[in-house]
């Protein structure tokens, strides 16, 4: 798993990439209301909005951290947005992206960078 300065982790199996969002983010947004995922086959550039995701707090975008087409997105999050605090590293997941190269997740922090990272 690697993890980004904006709070996502990553999860590679070969050439698709699962993206959500840490349990350190999924705190500081309070209780999630509502995700907004993005459509299937749609391709995306790093740093592109791709989800919304509201809390009681605060409205917040996930952005792609890496270029790819999306090939599945986590339905179960429409439906049951609060399992965004109950499994922000397991069955929260929000898109899976195939991507030409994975091996560009090695710019990203491992778990202890990440700790560090977030202090």
């Amino acid at each position: 798993m690697k993890f980004t300065e904006e709070h996502e982790w990553l999860r590679a199996d070969g050439d698709v990439v699962t993206v959500g969002i840490t349990e350190h983010a999924a705190e500081q947004l309070g209780d999630v209301v509502f995700v907004e995922l993005p459509e299937i086959e749609t391709m995306v550039a790093r740093g592109d909005e791709v989800c919304v995701i509201e809390s009681v707090k605060a409205a917040s975008d996930i952005l792609a951290p890496i270029e790819g087409e999306i090939v599945e997105i986590n339905e179960t999050l429409v439906d049951n947005p609060g399992l965004v605090n109950e499994d922000p590293l397991g069955d929260a997941w929000f898109f899976k992206l195939k991507v030409d190269d994975p091996s560009v997740l090695d710019e990203f922090m491992s778990e202890d960078e990440y700790k560090d990272f977030i202090g």
